[in-house]
């Protein structure tokens, strides 16, 4: 899981007359279809190395699809059962993924007010609650992608190198849509001594399409020691209208975060880093998003 192509997106660049470069990390190719399958492997193999994972032990985790497909990936191919909890609130593509891998996979309603498609905090944290209570019941193994170490550090040691080598070090720039926080900390670990400027994304509201992230959570714990150069908001609008263009312009059928960060990086170099070279990660597939209004 990793090695996956960096390409300029020089089709976009010269249609919006961009000043400067952007390169698209292509991690929706992995075999979950997600960027999700570093941080799923690293966990549980450095779990397993610890200790702290027992032989056959039960695996447990909340996702919105991406890190349970790479969990229930990496635990089928191990030997562990795997639980995902997930709010009803994410596409029904995802929840179908998991179980075809064999996870058992647990949805959780939405809070009151939040609706079909958008995941906010208070579902998230619905479906935290869940997993805790499902964990202790069974004895499991919490993943724990928001506070794990193996999340950033697959990005430390993968995500960020790899760009750095494929680009010929002339990455100037690097932005990504803010969830756990595990690719952008890892990322900003390896690259920010290298002189690289590292942006967060986040949405412009709380109520979003943008599955996977913009949660509205402080003192995220992998972001704790990143030294960020600035945050970038998006709208969900921007973020499917970036999504469609990526497939229609580049041939890349990616998600709404993936749109989210190219709209991301289009900002960055129409202001702050214009005539730099923005990298960008493609975090999922645009098959994940089939049952939503992405591509209508």
């Amino acid at each position: 899981m990793g090695d996956t192509p960096l390409i300029e997106l020089s089709r976009i660049r010269d249609a919006l007359h961009l000043n400067g470069r952007i390169l698209a990390k292509l991690d929706y190719l992995m075999p979950g279809f997600s960027k999700k399958d570093r941080a799923a492997r690293a966990i549980i193999e450095g779990a397993r190395a610890t200790g702290d994972l027992a032989p056959g032990q039960t695996v447990v985790e909340l996702t919105s699809g991406n890190m349970g497909t790479g969990l229930a990936i990496v635990c089928g191919v191990l030997g562990h059962p795997f639980v995902a909890v997930m709010s009803e609130g994410n596409s029904e593509e995802r929840a179908r993924m998991m179980r075809a891998l064999g996870a058992e996979v647990i949805l959780v309603p939405q809070a009151q007010g939040s609706r079909k498609g958008e995941v906010s905090g208070a579902d998230l944290a619905l479906v935290d609650a869940a997993a805790q209570e499902i964990t202790a019941e069974r004895g499991a193994y919490r993943a724990d992608q928001f506070e794990r170490a193996g999340n950033p550090l697959s990005h430390e040691m993968g995500t960020g190198p790899e760009i750095w080598a494929q680009s010929g070090g002339t990455v100037t720039a690097f932005c990504d849509f803010i969830g756990s926080g595990g690719t952008l900390g890892g990322v900003t670990a390896y690259l920010g001594p290298k002189g690289v400027r590292c942006y967060g994304i986040d949405p412009d509201k709380p109520d979003h399409p943008i599955q996977g992230g913009g949660y509205s959570m402080p003192d995220l714990t992998h972001l704790k020691s990143a030294n960020l150069a600035g945050t970038v908001t998006v709208s969900g609008r921007d973020a499917a209208e970036a999504a469609r263009l990526l497939a229609r312009t580049e041939g890349i059928f990616a998600g709404y975060s993936a749109g989210a960060n190219l709209a991301g990086a289009i900002q960055l170099l129409g202001g702050v880093e214009q005539g730099g070279t923005v990298a960008i990660v493609m975090c999922d597939s645009g098959l994940k998003y089939l049952s939503t209004d992405l591509w209508d």
